[in-house]
């Protein structure tokens, strides 16, 4: 991403212009809001009782002040960071927005997450992340990346009621990109889990283990946000494929991206949407997607779900439990399957170089050594781990 001083007023007014009159152009040309600025829409986050915006402006990059504005006016209010992103610089520029415009705190529903393996940690994270963001306090404090509810334990409740009675957090939950399904189902029998965000998109969403998953959660009151929502942009599918996507939706007035969007959109049990929006352009492409009411036929979800079918090898759903203990030797596959698609889906080389550099050396010996066909047997996806893990290090590495 360029540096925030390349995104001039000249760049900006480019894709704002038509805000400043109070309309929104998509990227298709089409005004999709006019006289007084339309905010995104909202929906109950659970039992928590605050309406959220359905799209959530994701801090995991870099996050141009201007940007951050823009997305007050066009209400895109709900603003996700954590500890760790960019070694803490996402939080540091959100506290350089609250600096400068201290009257749209209270207009932001605040969430962070921390990686800590116990509470003595996780209030350490949580005073940092306060300190970095200008504020007293966040409105959700995640857990982050659990795989298994077991993380969720006794001391994690405590220390959530704790914070709650001094005014620290809001409401406490947790994110999760692997064993997405068990987790929600585990978290709706505790009865102290506010919200999950969890990775859940059109490839994930029909299956029966993901209903149940969310079914459960919303009859327990729990708020769900989800992530990942494009499903990765099948990498190693072939150019007719993505082609056939990308016109079928364009003749429709979407971009493939947005179509995904409103896969999710679609099910009213997802309270919000947290996208990683590192431009304008795709700051406005998901506004407009937001406020489009155009809903997806019959016809558009059934060919998603065969899309998905049909490229099911390319995309790994987080079920590390099957893969990782198909082998003997003890190496992280799940994550680096998720390396690879912040480098090959989001097009970010540089954090897929810097997480796969920071696996042992020995252990990425390991990785490329092994032999990976009983967890290529197992796969539900059908995937090529072996040659993805061993591609990925020879391009990362």
């Amino acid at each position: 991403m360029p540096p925030e001083s390349t995104v001039n007023r000249r760049d900006f007014l480019k894709f704002t212009g038509a805000a400043t009159v109070g309309a929104i152009i998509d990227p298709f040309g089409r005004t999709v809001a006019a006289a007084q600025p339309t905010p995104v829409p909202t929906r109950p986050l659970g039992n928590t009782g605050i309406d959220v915006p359905i799209l959530s402006f994701g801090g995991s990059l870099y996050l141009p002040q201007l940007m951050l504005r823009q997305a007050v006016r066009w209400g895109v209010t709900y603003w996700d960071t954590a500890h760790s992103y960019m070694g803490g610089n996402s939080e540091k520029r959100i506290g350089k927005y609250f600096a400068k415009v201290p009257q749209d705190r209270k207009k932001i529903f605040l969430v962070t997450k921390s990686h800590a393996w116990n509470t003595q940690e996780m209030d350490a994270d949580l005073n940092e992340s306060l300190q970095r963001m200008n504020t007293d306090y966040v409105d959700l404090f995640f857990v982050h990346a659990i795989s298994s509810i077991d993380e969720m334990d006794e001391d994690k409740r405590r220390w959530g009621e704790k914070k709650k009675s001094e005014g620290k957090i809001r409401f406490l939950g947790f994110s999760t990109h692997y064993n997405m399904e068990q987790c929600l189902l585990d978290a709706s029998r505790l009865g102290w889990i506010d919200a999950i965000m969890m990775t859940y998109n059109y490839r994930l969403m029909h299956t029966d283990d993901m209903r149940r998953a969310v079914d459960a959660c919303t009859e327990a009151g729990i708020g769900l946000t989800a992530m990942k929502t494009q499903g990765g942009r099948s990498y190693y599918d072939t150019e007719d494929s993505k082609q056939e996507m990308i016109d079928r939706f364009a003749a429709k007035g979407f971009t493939a991206g947005q179509t995904k969007l409103k896969a999710v959109w679609a099910n009213r049990q997802i309270s919000s949407i947290c996208s990683e929006m590192p431009n304008m352009k795709l700051l406005l492409e998901n506004v407009a997607a937001a406020l489009n009411r155009t809903q997806l036929s019959s016809d558009d979800r059934q060919y998603l779900q065969r899309y998905a079918h049909l490229t099911q090898s390319s995309y790994c759903t987080g079920c590390k439990q099957i893969c990782e203990q198909a082998i003997d030797a003890r190496v992280p596959i799940s994550d680096a399957m998720r390396f690879l698609m912040y480098g090959h889906s989001y097009g970010d080389w540089h954090r897929a170089a810097h997480h796969f550099q920071l696996i042992p050396e020995k252990t990425r010996q390991t990785m490329a050594d092994l032999d990976y066909s009983r967890a290529e047997q197992a796969c539900p996806q059908q995937m090529a781990i072996g040659r993805l893990i061993r591609e990925g290090l020879i391009e990362f590495t």
